[in-house]
């Protein structure tokens, strides 16, 4: 009678769980989780225990919660009698924690470890996880020679047989590194085909999130046409409708701030980014607003702001373990500082002169 009971409760937890993910209420999800979790491991059910802990880490992750994730995840790396093939999914969703929080040496090993745990050709689907896992942590720690080698690896394996939406989200970072390595074209032709592979009817949450990603990326690259606009309407249409977190929010105004920027409009950059820099987000994001509200003052003529600025943006890069993005910063801070000094230089001469 007690086990029916304790099963019972475990079901509603479950249930309850699912519907909240369902509903993208990711924080009520992962409590549910937990509780499920808990009701298992008192019934000793330990494989539901593993699957509901294994669910309120996803679920804490999709809510931008990167320290929950992770902490949810070493419980469960520490269970020696798990499968190679589970125990690098929780080497992937580590690595995407430590991403989202900044740790980027961290995420890089732990997409590393599951790199070589799927290296056998029996576990295609689960290596592209974990190659594109590895490739994004390379890519955002400024090892872009790494990254662009394991970006030619990844597209060697992609094949008809892939999954679609795998095949999708391969291209896209596969794209990205392109970007970020200055190959427009070829960040251009991959982000094209993860465009085609993605299917708004199929899943509306990965459709929008990669327009979203996508456009910052083209934006990144100087690349304003009427694709990247689209690819900004398209993800913000698609978030009003499925919602999506404080950080899903923020990036789309920030795409929006960039966009007015290149457009010439600096005035209303400044405006979106002021606020956004104010807010509680991940430091990788801050450092890109900040970076960003810096070059719009200067477009503006406030040099004064500029700077403060790009010193905020150094500090919230060096947080998130980004060393070439910091130098960007600081190589940009330098020549204004320069120049304001030249500037200076001059003045006090003339003054002399006049004298």
């Amino acid at each position: 009678m007690r086990h029916q009971s304790v099963s019972s409760a475990y079901a509603a937890a479950e249930l309850r769980a699912r519907d909240y993910r369902a509903n993208h209420d990711f924080s009520e999800a992962a409590k549910s989780a937990t509780e499920a979790a808990t009701i298992a491991l008192n019934d000793g059910d330990v494989q539901s225990w593993w699957a509901m802990t294994y669910f309120r880490a996803e679920s804490y992750l999709s809510d931008a919660d990167f320290e929950g994730c992770a902490d949810a995840a070493s419980t469960l790396i520490q269970d020696d009698s798990i499968s190679p093939q589970l125990r690098a999914q929780v080497h992937i969703l580590m690595a995407k924690a430590h991403q989202g929080s900044g740790q980027l040496e961290s995420a890089a090993a732990e997409a590393k470890a599951a790199t070589e745990l799927t290296s056998n050709e029996s576990d295609v689907e689960l290596n592209v996880k974990a190659r594109q896992a590895l490739i994004a942590a390379l890519a955002d720690s400024g090892k872009l020679g790494e990254a662009w080698s394991e970006s030619r690896g990844l597209a060697s394996v992609i094949s008809d047989e892939l999954d679609e939406q795998l095949a999708g989200k391969a291209y896209w970072v596969i794209g990205n590194v392109a970007f970020l390595c200055d190959k427009i074209d070829e960040g251009l032709k991959y982000h094209e085909l993860a465009a085609s592979t993605f299917s708004p009817a199929r899943d509306l949450n990965i459709w929008a999130k990669f327009n979203k990603a996508s456009a910052a990326m083209r934006l990144a690259a100087n690349v304003a046409d009427a694709d990247t606009l689209r690819c900004i309407e398209r993800a913000e249409l698609a978030t009003d409708v499925i919602g999506g977190s404080e950080i899903d929010l923020l990036l789309l105004r920030r795409n929006r701030a960039h966009w007015s920027y290149l457009a010439g409009d600096a005035e209303s950059a400044v405006a979106i980014l002021e606020d956004i820099c104010t807010a509680t987000a991940g430091s990788q994001v801050l450092g890109d607003a900040w970076f960003l509200l810096a070059r719009a003052y200067l477009a503006t003529g406030d040099t004064m702001a500029a700077r403060k600025s790009l010193r905020e943006a150094v500090v919230h890069f060096e947080s998130a373990g980004a060393p070439h993005r910091a130098q960007q910063a600081r190589e940009l801070l330098q020549s204004q500082q320069e120049g304001a000094s030249f500037w200076s230089r001059l003045r006090r001469l003339a003054g002399f002169r006049r004298s």
